[in-house]
Parts: C-alpha cells; sequence; structure tokens
C-alpha cells in the first residue's frame, strides 16, 4: 500500500471528485458531494517457503511467480504451507461535500490495523485515512477548471470534466475532501483433493 503526499493528494481527490468518473447528477442549488470507490482484488498460490530466509513465491492467477520476504510482524508465517492461497483486497475512496462559505482548515489523519490471531493463518487488515478541507478561489467555467487553496496556503487549479458539477459552487466555498485506502490480506488452507 503506498501513500499519497498531502498536495497530490489534494489533486487526485478533487480531479477524480469533480471529474464525476461514477457521477450522479447533482441539484445545481444545493452542492453537495459524492464518494468514488475501487477496489483491486488478487489471488495468489504459495508454491514455496524458505522459513530461514522468510521468502516466500507465489504463483498469480495468470501464471506469473512472485518472490517476496514476509516481514518479521508476520507472526504467523509456519501456519503458511504450499498449495494455500493468499487473497488481497485494496479499495480507495475519494469522497468530498462543497459546504458554503468556510476556509481551509487543518489536515486529519487515521491510521488502523488489525492482525491474526497468534497461531492463526496470517491475516492483516490496514487502513489511511486523510481528510483535508480547501478553499474555492477561483472558477473558470470556460477551461472548465477550479482553484483551491488548502489549509497552508497552497493553491492546486484542477481541469473539471463535467462542468455540469460546477453549477451552485462559488469562490469561497469549502470543499471537504477525504482519501481513504485500504487493503487486507489474508491466507486461506489449500484447498483439499
Amino acid at each position: 500500500m503506498h501513500r499519497i503526499g498531502l498536495c497530490a493528494a489534494t489533486l487526485l481527490l478533487t480531479t477524480a471528485a469533480l471529474a464525476g468518473e461514477t457521477a450522479k447528477p447533482t441539484t445545481a442549488a444545493a452542492p453537495k458531494g459524492e464518494a468514488i470507490v475501487g477496489t483491486h482484488e488478487a489471488t495468489a498460490t504459495v508454491t514455496k517457503i524458505d522459513m530461514k530466509t522468510r521468502e516466500v513465491t507465489v504463483k498469480t492467477e495468470d501464471g506469473e511467480e512472485v518472490t517476496f520476504v514476509a516481514d518479521e510482524r508476520v507472526k504467523n508465517l509456519p501456519q503458511v504451507k504450499v498449495g494455500d492461497r493468499i487473497k488481497a483486497v485494496y479499495t480507495e475512496a475519494i469522497a468530498y461535500e462543497v459546504k458554503k462559505g468556510g476556509k481551509a482548515m487543518g489536515v486529519a489523519e487515521h491510521s488502523t490495523t488489525d492482525i491474526a490471531k497468534p497461531g492463526a493463518k496470517p491475516a492483516a487488515a490496514v487502513g489511511h485515512q486523510v481528510t483535508v478541507t480547501v478553499t474555492v478561489t477561483a472558477i473558470d467555467p470556460k477551461v472548465p477548471s477550479i482553484t483551491f487553496m488548502g489549509p497552508k496556503g497552497n493553491t492546486q487549479t484542477v481541469k473539471v470534466r463535467h462542468p455540469e458539477k460546477l453549477q451552485g459552487v462559488a469562490v469561497g466555498d469549502a470543499v471537504d475532501i477525504t482519501y481513504t485506502e485500504a487493503l487486507a490480506v489474508k491466507v486461506e488452507e489449500a484447498p483439499k483433493m
């Protein structure tokens, strides 16, 4: 899982959110917001394990073999056997909400981690969420684009794919942007033959 810097996250979030990738119609009189969620899943089968070096080799569904070293934090590695399946689900969500008036506020971050109990098959879930409030400083309907100022005075201009998303949005409005990412990985016992 990767972490995105605040400026890049603001650009990514506002571009995707205002681009309306999965846009639902909104009313011009009351701009609110929306959320865009993407999920990626992968499954691989364990083909080799070296407990001494902690190297694990897996074969993906498309036949590619990948070798990695299991981190020391993976306490239940001895429970993994050749033939076990590793499932990973990565989810990203971008949400925004336009609020009349307001101002850029600070940044709030929250992280969570959950791991398997000792003796169980390895499993873990980690999540990270960043929320920032930015202020609309300019709107150019000809481009169309919108410019935001962040809580530290940094500005960013982004193009808007769907100009109708700008209806009802005005200079001075605040936009709460929340970026969430989560990764869940679990090992499942090899299927019985």
